[in-house]
């Protein structure tokens, strides 16, 4: 009697699948981890170039409650998320104690601490496309959506100026 071996199931399928896979959980790290940056010249050009606010959240990530607080009540759920992908380019400046940064950040981080008067933590900077200092904030009580709206809040003046000046723009064509 001959012994027939049962047929292999093709590799290929397998591979495909798992290829897939790790590209599409790779894809949403990479959506995830582009919302924020680090680089604060990087962020400054595109926020000019998308016409948006600049947010700069100064923390310590490892160490600051507060900070810890503002990032888990509000920076990571999705109202903010999908409110700052239309509206901000978000940095992130580190002030870390449990573990360092790469010299260049950190030496930025340190600049721009100078040149916002940052004494606390979380302090929230808010700038125009330009690149100019429009406020001032931190940590609120309330969530996401109510951070939301207390940003809207701080930057609805700012939103008439431009909408005016874009208009002065059209109709003086």
């Amino acid at each position: 009697a001959s012994f027939a071996r049962p047929p292999r199931p093709p590799i290929l399928p397998t591979l495909k699948t798992r290829y897939l896979a790790a590209l599409l959980l790779l894809a949403a790290t990479v959506a995830r981890a582009d919302l924020w940056t680090d680089d604060f010249e990087e962020a400054k050009a595109q926020a000019k170039a998308e016409n948006k606010f600049l947010l700069l959240d100064f923390t310590g990530s490892d160490w600051c409650g507060w900070c810890k607080r503002l990032d888990a009540e509000v920076f990571e759920k999705s109202d903010f998320k999908n409110y700052a992908k239309d509206n901000l380019v978000l940095v992130k400046l580190d002030f870390p104690r449990g573990f360092s940064l790469k010299k260049k950040t950190a030496e930025q981080n340190d600049k721009l601490a100078k040149e916002f008067g940052i004494t606390g933590y979380p302090s929230i900077i808010l700038l125009d496309p330009d690149g100019k200092k429009l406020t001032k904030t931190g940590y609120k009580d309330g969530g996401a959506t109510a951070y939301v709206q207390h940003l809207e809040g701080l930057l609805a003046d700012e939103r008439k100026k431009i909408n005016n000046l874009t208009i002065d723009l059209v109709t003086a064509r």
